[in-house]
């Protein structure tokens, strides 16, 4: 091979590398941004319940 074709080599290699390591922030980023909502559903729905629970009598 010569030097200008590992060169291109090279390249194309590192060029992969940053790639798959950008799609693996995204997902890190998106799988975080799922994980927030997640919570906040979750501290929201605990609040409703305690406020229903809280104004709707039991019955006893």
């Amino acid at each position: 091979m010569t030097a200008a074709v590992k060169n291109v080599v090279r390249a194309l290699a590192c060029a992969g590398c940053v790639l798959g390591l950008q799609a693996c922030a995204v997902v890190a980023v998106a799988d975080a941004a799922v994980t927030v909502v997640a919570t906040g559903v979750k501290v929201t729905a605990k609040a409703v319940g305690a406020v229903a629970d809280a104004v709707i009598p039991d019955g006893k």
